[in-house]
C-alpha cells in the first residue's frame, strides 16, 4: 500500500491511504507515532509508539510492502504493538 501526504491539524506528518480508511501520523512535536482508521466522519486512534521505538519510515516501509486490505483491522497483523501496550 501507499500513502498520500495531507496536513492536520497536531501533526507535522499526516498520510493516509487512497482509501482514507488507514492514516500514519508524526505528531507535532515528534515523539509519537500514531496509526488511525476512520471511523464515522474522523480519525480513531488505534496504535500508538514513542518514535524511539518505531519510526514512521519504519511503519511506513512496513506497510509499503503489502497491498491495502479491504478491512483496515487487518493492517494491525503487520506491525507491532507498542510495548507495554496491548
Amino acid at each position: 500500500m501507499y500513502f498520500v501526504t495531507t496536513k492536520r491539524a497536531g501533526y507535522v506528518l499526516f498520510s493516509t491511504t487512497p482509501s482514507e480508511r488507514v492514516a500514519v501520523g508524526l505528531t507535532e512535536d515528534q515523539k509519537r507515532l500514531r496509526l488511525l482508521f476512520k471511523e464515522a466522519a474522523d480519525w480513531t486512534l488505534v496504535r500508538e509508539w514513542p518514535v524511539e521505538e518505531y519510526s514512521h519510515t519504519d511503519l511506513m516501509l512496513a506497510l509499503g510492502k503489502v497491498d491495502e486490505p479491504a478491512n483496515p483491522k487487518e493492517v494491525l497483523k503487520l506491525v507491532p504493538s507498542p510495548r507495554g501496550l496491548h
